[in-house]
């Protein structure tokens, strides 16, 4: 697979998974899909921090777009640098966007290890933390220990956990990227070499 293509490829999917960590971020904001415990008190620090919306979101975003763009016809076509000004572009975006997986894959880690911040008897507290993630392996406590909001265990875990599988392909993509960038930036884009039919597609 040639330097443009793979860019187009890798691009669309950092895309389509930075959109998957901003939903997914906005999610947690609204435990059990409603706004009731949406304040400073009723939520973690880690659905705060908002791993998944800047990190694994906007930061990852901006390298999908640059990706696709240098999988394009190139700023001067066949002629001066091909595609090697938008490779050149996207192998600084994809190691920001490589930080930005990063970031939002530890953040995403530590809640998933941690806990949601829940209720029981009227009393806001991280009651999972102290267990250090084995409170993954033990379901049936999950309602006993929070009693509202309502599921918030089973809503913080899967939302997690999605964010966390979402930003380590982020972490990979990313990575491939800035090697597969980088080797267009010496070596051109080998579609132009093809026939200038090719160079249209």
């Amino acid at each position: 697979m040639c330097t443009g293509k793979c860019a187009r490829f890798v691009g669309l999917c950092l895309i389509t998974l930075s959109l998957v960590c901003i939903v997914a971020n906005a999610l947690l904001l609204v435990p059990n899909g409603e706004t009731t415990w949406t304040n400073t008190d009723n939520l973690s620090l880690q659905v705060w921090l908002m791993a998944g919306f800047f990190g694994g979101g906007l930061l990852v975003l901006c390298p999908g777009i640059a990706a696709v763009r240098a999988g394009g016809k190139g700023c001067c076509g066949a002629g001066c640098c091909g595609n090697r000004c938008r490779m050149l572009r996207s192998v600084f975006c994809s190691a920001l966007g490589l930080l930005g997986a990063i970031y939002c894959l530890s953040v995403s880690g530590s809640g998933l290890r941690n806990g949601p911040r829940c209720s029981k008897d009227g009393i806001w507290k991280d009651y999972f933390k102290e267990t250090a993630g084995s409170y993954l392996l033990n379901r049936t406590q999950w309602e006993v220990v929070c009693e509202e909001p309502p599921h918030v265990v089973t809503w913080h875990v899967t939302l997690f956990s999605l964010l966390v599988a979402a930003s380590c392909l982020e972490v990979v993509l990313c990575g491939v990227q800035v090697v597969n960038a980088a080797i267009g930036v010496l070596c051109g884009d080998c579609r132009k070499k093809v026939g200038p039919r090719a160079q249209e597609l």
